[in-house]
């Protein structure tokens, strides 16, 4: 077939010509699949090191340099070494052999010790209330606690944990080409366990097998059974007593009771009695920070917050001198469970829909090569009591986005407030909340620390570089030659700015293992020259191409900040479709450019930038600014008369200190010396700047133009509403514009769901109670239409069409 991509009408061309597109994924690249093995190579950047403000004495002990080079290894690689046993029946039965010597440590009296816990007696007594002494038989309590207990967990069953195992492992193989864990980050991990702390896994979360995989790394690594904390929502009855026989641990639904509920305070006491005796017996624990995949919501898991506290609860009131935490995140080249609607929940899957579906992906994989690799990152792991005292110095005032945000787009101030934004989209639940007010706020600070270093240290795969190139470049098409060179650089540039990339080995065959995964989502053409053109599928497919590209966000997130918020700085005094010399001519001062940057950084939501707690704004504005500097769209431009930046000698640095505290910009020392607010900068007029820029504006693109089309859709939106109701609104109107304009990449109803919180972070929106429910009403403030345009055209400033 040959074609070339110049029209829609090809587009039902290449719907007749199936059959012979499909001839083009075997033989278009000159390859066999079967040649893709994209594992990875020896000498990565070493990622995941722990927050040196916070955690300082722990950044020092649990690392050396010499752990950098021990390389990877792959998990789900068993052979006839890694038994005891050798010959040809070993090899074919090294699996089970290997599961059978697998040290699976018992302890029959975890029940007992729980019952003789000092909480759950003192409601045996009738000494706290929702105990035996409010009109409840002792006997009725024991019976209630026992049942609570059955809820939470069960004792390990070593013959189904083997089985399990053995079974995982034999499923694993037929689903991924890999599973690559550092051996460097896995010596880490055993030197923490030689000290004496139990350890807490704090982990992402991506997809549903994550429950399962991420233990049995551990597992597999001499760490023993490591007890995780699942969410009831995801697992039918059947399911959860299963997991528990295999170390899943279930919150009852009564431990979110109102704390003055008899059922509630029972719950919650036999939930921290088996918290207690977990750790104290030193038993690894996994909680997931993130929420299941699938569910709209906060990114930030309710659950996971609620497990947290627990730990923090034992750790703060001395039961355990310590608790080491574990930052872990794990990287798929394609998530094997992604939703394909994200419109609507999913079901708890239960033991015949789960076994369904394994039966549906075996038959998937057999005698197909798509196989995805999967890459594990154990980041470096830091003391639970060194954080708790270290981190509470970081503490500052905060403000909500209302008081930030709302005067500067409305024109009524002009100057943004030297404060912090104050965020938080999680709910708190009945456990968080039995905590003290001060402790909450470090649960809160904590897992939001843990997730930006999950998220940070987590590796590139190359589907989300793949992605990245087709929606930001190349939606119309894109000749394979040119794509290889630019899978190369954007390789190379996560390289150069410290993030870890999930692959390795030849080009032409990374870039054919990646098409393959993405088969459904881009159609390859040939084209008369012999070469092949990748074209993304429009519709659903630029959705799904989206949500990949966001795994790249972080690694380019803070120049992609600073792309916006030039283009922002430039919108008043530039067409957006001038070119580019023209742009470079303006003067851009370095106060402005932070006021730009700072209100872009208030606007986005803080589940998408994951700030850490413990950097104040200046500095993420100071950040922003040093990466546009080091990528090169910056240049500094020297005013006449001024001494150059980089002339120090007439600078006495005996009198005064020439840098401020990090984090404290208000000390009356640091306001005798001069502040270099009179720095300007211009665009840098290098040839592949241009196409960089607008490369870095359009990664933030799709949640900038799903809330300029929010504001938008105001005036259109039947209010009240519930909040599910209006973000099914919205989300059709996304769905509609998508429809009408070809931006499919902003049709998400997390998008939808994030642009109406944000509103209501900054005043759009109101909640008020109603007898049918929470219903949201539009505030008076933005009623006006002229209010809402002026909402709409400062969200469209930081978009580069």
């Amino acid at each position: 077939m040959d074609t070339m991509l110049k029209s829609s009408p090809q587009t039902q061309q290449r719907s007749n010509h199936s059959d012979q597109e499909t001839s083009l994924w075997s033989s278009g690249f000159g390859m066999k699949l079967e040649a893709i093995t994209p594992f990875l190579g020896k000498y990565r950047p070493f990622m995941g090191r722990c927050c040196q403000t916070c955690t300082p004495k722990s950044w020092e002990s649990l690392f050396h340099r010499s752990i950098m080079d021990l390389g990877f290894c792959n998990v789900i690689l068993v052979k006839e070494e890694n038994t005891r046993f050798r010959g040809w029946l070993v090899r074919r039965l090294c699996y089970f052999l290997w599961s059978l010597e697998q040290h699976i440590p018992t302890s029959s009296d975890a029940s007992q010790k729980i019952m003789e816990n000092t909480g759950v007696q003192n409601l045996l007594a009738g000494r706290v209330p929702g105990g035996s002494g409010e009109g409840q038989a002792p006997d009725l309590v024991m019976k209630e606690v026992q049942r609570i207990l059955g809820h939470i967990q069960a004792t390990l069953c070593p013959f189904l944990l083997r089985l399990f195992s053995w079974a995982l492992l034999w499923f694993l193989n037929r689903l991924f080409l890999n599973v690559q864990l550092h051996k460097g980050q896995m010596k880490m991990v055993h030197k923490a366990v030689q000290e004496g702390s139990p350890l807490v896994f704090l982990s992402t979360h991506k997809s549903l097998l994550d429950g399962f995989l991420l233990p049995f790394v551990l597992f597999s690594q001499g760490l023993g059974v490591v007890r995780v904390a699942l969410d009831p929502r995801t697992c039918s009855p059947a399911l959860r007593a299963l997991l528990r026989k295999l170390g899943g641990l279930f919150l009852p639904p009564e431990a979110n009771l109102s704390l003055d509920s008899s059922d509630g305070i029972l719950a919650r006491a036999v939930v921290r009695a088996t918290v207690e005796q977990l750790l104290a017996s030193g038993q690894p624990l996994l909680i997931f920070l993130e929420e299941p995949p699938g569910y709209p919501g906060p990114r930030l898991s309710a659950l996971g917050q609620a497990w947290l506290g627990l730990v923090v609860q034992v750790v703060q009131e001395g039961i355990i001198p310590d608790a080491t935490l574990v930052p872990v995140a794990i990287a798929y080249d394609l998530v094997p469970d992604a939703p394909c609607d994200m419109n609507h929940d999913l079901a708890p899957l239960g033991l015949w829909t789960g076994a369904l579906a394994v039966f549906r992906k075996l038959c998937n994989c057999w005698g197909c090569n798509r196989r995805a690799c999967v890459r594990v990152h154990l980041a470096q792991p830091f003391s639970l009591q060194e954080y708790a005292i270290n981190a509470r110095s970081c503490w500052g005032s905060r403000q909500t986005l209302e008081h930030l945000l709302q005067p500067i787009v409305l024109g009524e101030c002009s100057v943004v407030p030297d404060t912090e934004k104050e965020q938080e989209w999680t709910p708190s639940t009945g456990l968080l909340l039995t905590l003290k007010e001060e402790d909450q706020l470090l649960v809160r600070r904590l897992s939001r620390h843990v997730l930006s270093a999950s998220v940070a240290s987590s590796a590139v795969m190359s589907t989300a570089i793949m992605a990245t190139l087709l929606l930001s470049k190349h939606q119309k098409g894109v000749v394979l030659s040119q794509l290889l060179g630019e899978f190369s650089w954007l390789t190379e540039e996560t390289l150069l700015r410290g993030f870890d990339v999930g692959f390795s080995g030849q080009l032409r065959c990374l870039a054919q293992h990646t098409l393959s995964l993405l088969r459904a989502h881009v159609v390859l053409l040939r084209v008369h020259q012999g070469d092949l053109v990748v074209v993304p599928r429009p519709g659903p497919g630029l959705t799904h191409l989206a949500r990949l590209s966001m795994e790249l966000l972080p690694t380019f997130l803070s120049e992609a900040v600073g792309a916006c918020a030039v283009r922002g700085l430039l919108a008043g005094r530039v067409p957006p479709e001038g070119p580019w010399e023209l742009q470079g001519i303006e003067l851009l001062s370095q106060n402005e450019l932070y006021r730009q940057i700072l209100l872009l950084l208030h606007l986005l939501p803080q589940d998408l930038l994951l700030p850490q707690p413990c950097q104040s704004s200046y500095c993420s504005c100071q950040e922003v600014l040093d990466r546009l500097i080091q990528c090169g769209l910056l240049v500094a431009e020297e005013t006449p008369g001024s001494r150059p930046a980089c002339d120090t000698g007439r600078q006495h640095l005996s009198s005064k200190l020439l840098w401020k505290p990090s984090g404290d910009f208000t000390d009356s020392e640091s306001d005798d010396f001069e502040e270099p607010g009179g720095r300007c900068f211009r665009l840098s007029q290098q040839s592949r700047c241009p196409d960089f820029f607008l490369f870095l504006c359009r990664l933030l693109s799709p949640i900038l133009k799903a809330f300029a089309q929010a504001a938008a859709f105001l005036h259109l939106g039947q209010l009240p509403d519930s909040e599910v109701g209006y973000s099914q609104q919205l989300f059709e109107f996304l769905q509609a514009c998508a429809q009408e304009e070809g931006i499919f990449e902003c049709a998400d109803p997390n998008l939808a769901i994030s642009a109406i919180w944000t509103f209501k972070d900054l005043g759009v929106l109101q909640q008020m109670p109603s007898p049918a429910g929470p219903q949201l009403h539009l505030s008076p403030t933005f009623a006006s239409r002229d209010n809402q345009d002026k909402l709409e055209q400062f969200i469209r400033q930081f978009i580069c069409s």
